[in-house]
């Protein structure tokens, strides 16, 4: 498989809302590889397409109960509240306070080209929220009440 480089805070992919997958071809299946190895490449828990310079609305998670993946996700019910830190593989060195919901349920594709319903709470919450907003062009810094960055 490949490991892609990164994109980072500035580029407008960031800034885009994420074209549609229309279909769920031998591609789709071979980027959604790619991405799970770039994101274990890099040590993240979660990696959305527009990170590495594709407008497509596929996300891979992995918050250490193996990798769960996206096509075209919709968060279709949250509820409670949330307040944690996160950080960002495409803003390397910062770290932000954000409240998300504290449970949500998300369908998208699978990479069958099946309809999966999934219902995430705490850590596996927080990364599907992060990378969906991620398809809509919406970084943590955007959402967060506070930041800090590395020294």
């Amino acid at each position: 498989m490949a490991v892609y480089q990164i994109v980072e805070i500035g580029a407008d992919v960031l800034r885009e809302k994420a074209k549609d997958v229309k279909e769920v071809t031998p591609n789709i299946v071979k980027l959604l590889d790619n991405m799970l190895d770039t994101m274990y490449e890099a040590d993240g828990v979660g990696l959305a397409a527009p990170q590495i310079g594709i407008s497509k609305r596929v996300v891979v998670i992995d918050v250490g109960e193996g990798p769960v993946e996206f096509i075209n996700p919709v968060i279709v019910a949250q509820e409670g509240e949330d307040d944690d830190s996160e950080g960002c593989l495409s803003i390397p060195g910062v770290t932000g306070e954000v409240v998300r919901a504290a449970k949500v349920t998300v369908e998208g594709l699978n990479r069958q080209g099946e309809l999966q319903r999934v219902e995430a709470t705490g850590f596996f919450a927080r990364a599907c929220q992060h990378e969906i907003d991620h398809l809509e062009g919406i970084l943590f810094v955007d959402k967060a009440h506070k930041t800090h960055r590395a020294r």
